[in-house]
């Protein structure tokens, strides 16, 4: 039994109670050993895995529609992944952006010596603003170049007749050019080894035609040599914007071949805008 004093308990009394087991002697306590433990420290050491946060290429460069879309053999997944560029599915993420990053874009297009386009669209290129600036680009240049050569014809008293081919023109050569000549430039780069992700080109030439729209309303003065110096300064502005974004990628991974996949790049701009004025702005009225 155990015997108290005051309020705390001081001792047992030395009998067997029931339930209870007997107290071991100190002599009596077995040694207990632990060998030694192989445990490994949290966090590893040495990363495994690409888990660092440093530069990666665009999320569509070397692999552009050609992700695996589900589970499956390799061979299946390969070429379900190809086929995916077919689909509207394939597009849908590059049309996901808000207003204002449209508009940011724009601007930077119209700021064509910063050079920061594709570092900012690197991680999410878009397909949406490329998309409506060449449509309204089609619109605009069918419209003011009807415009023009209606002045014209009612500047000499003649009679005008629209030209249809003005929209179909328009259409096939800024859809056309935006869409083929990134094609042509990615598969360049791809064989000098400086792979750049398709999309982003796409973004990159879509955006670089904004500066024709003002370009174009501007053409409606019926000067000449003003329509020479608009078209001129638009098509070095545009070239000049697609050069710089693309000289970085280009000089670190092409070599000393930069210099001409760079002129290249900025005299085919140039032509684009050369074309423009002598297709849609150059008015001449028959007697």
């Amino acid at each position: 039994m155990m015997s108290g004093s005051g309020s705390g308990y001081t001792s047992i009394d030395n009998q067997k109670v029931s339930g209870s087991v007997p107290a071991a002697s100190g002599s009596d306590l077995p040694s207990v050993q632990f060998s030694a433990s192989n445990l490994q420290t949290f966090p590893p050491s040495e990363a495994k895995g690409k888990i660092s946060g440093g530069y990666q290429p665009p999320r569509d460069a070397d692999d552009t529609f050609s992700r695996p879309g589900g589970s499956g053999s390799s061979d299946e997944s390969q070429n379900n992944g190809w086929l995916r560029m077919f689909t509207i599915e394939a597009y849908k993420p590059f049309f996901d952006v808000d207003t204002s990053d449209v508009l940011e874009r724009i601007k930077d297009s119209l700021f064509p010596f910063k050079g920061s386009f594709q570092e900012k669209t690197a991680e999410n290129p878009d397909l949406y603003g490329p998309f409506w600036i060449c449509t309204t680009l089609i619109l605009v240049a069918a419209a003011i170049g009807a415009f023009v050569t209606y002045l014209e014809h009612k500047w000499h008293k003649k009679e005008y007749n629209y030209d249809i081919n003005l929209v179909t023109w328009s259409f096939g050569l800024f859809y056309g050019y935006v869409l083929l000549v990134p094609l042509g430039l990615y598969l360049i780069l791809k064989y000098f080894s400086a792979p750049s992700g398709l999309v982003q080109l796409w973004c990159l030439y879509g955006y670089s035609l904004f500066i024709f729209i003002p370009a174009m309303c501007l053409s409606i003065v019926p000067l000449e040599i003003f329509r020479w110096v608009v078209v001129g300064i638009a098509g070095f502005m545009s070239a000049t914007f697609i050069s710089v974004n693309m000289r970085a990628h280009i000089v670190s991974s092409a070599g000393e071949r930069w210099f001409l996949i760079v002129a290249g790049i900025f005299l085919l701009q140039l032509a684009l805008a050369v074309i423009l004025k002598l297709y849609f702005f150059a008015v001449t009225v028959s007697t």
